[in-house]
């Protein structure tokens, strides 16, 4: 296709939206807005949205951990159909925050579902299709989960208030998947200052598709 599939993956904490959102910023003055597309999961369509409220409501705490999977899987599916495709055929940058590989990490690892078995779900729902290139923003745990604290206390979600250890789990997790998919996934180090975590996603993203910055 002749878009371009860009996702950003990271702990909670490490500062994805400010990051995703200065780089849209960017390639929309170098291409226009029409070209590029902001999206994010769970949610970027109504219907994903529905479910994105569900798995996050606070009053939602005894979701079983399968069908939490299961539902992000879905929202994902129609994420790919409503959203994603299309925009691929039109030749966009999508920007999108978090996909297959939070599964992965927060309910295979964090949930103790089987990171194997979250894949073989998740394979049904994206039908082969992955990022063209994964930043991974990251971040060590304690301090994501300061971060949080400090600067968005008010829009903690049901992950958010998970113990420390769970964090971890789900940090190791993404550095597993990273130094298993190196060509796919690119490490940036998040606890940098904002200006330099920006800069570095950059270059990252200009070595990969060279006639974007």
């Amino acid at each position: 296709m002749a878009g371009k599939f860009i996702s950003f993956e990271g702990p909670d904490g490490a500062g994805k939206t400010s990051v995703i959102t200065a780089i849209q910023a960017e390639l929309e003055q170098q291409l226009g807005k029409e070209k590029v597309m902001y999206t994010r999961e769970p949610g970027g369509n109504h219907i994903s949205e529905q479910i994105r409220r569900v798995l996050f409501d606070e009053h939602n705490t005894d979701m079983d951990g399968r069908t939490e999977a299961l539902l992000f899987a879905a929202a994902r599916r129609q994420h790919i159909v409503s959203e994603i495709l299309p925009a691929l055929k039109d030749g966009k940058v999508i920007l999108c925050d978090r996909y297959v590989d939070s599964s992965i990490a927060y309910q295979g690892a964090g949930r103790h579902l089987g990171e194997q078995k979250i894949w073989q779900i998740n394979q049904y729902a994206i039908d082969g299709l992955l990022p063209d290139l994964t930043i991974y923003l990251d971040i060590e745990s304690k301090l994501g989960l300061q971060r949080i604290a400090e600067h968005r206390a008010d829009q903690v979600n049901r992950l958010d208030e998970e113990q420390l250890s769970f964090h971890k789990t789900v940090r190791e997790a993404f550095l597993r998947l990273q130094r298993e998919n190196p060509e796919r996934i690119k490490l940036i180090d998040a606890s940098q200052s904002l200006p330099k975590v920006i800069s570095d996603v950059k270059q990252t993203i200009h070595a990969k598709f060279n006639d974007l910055f």
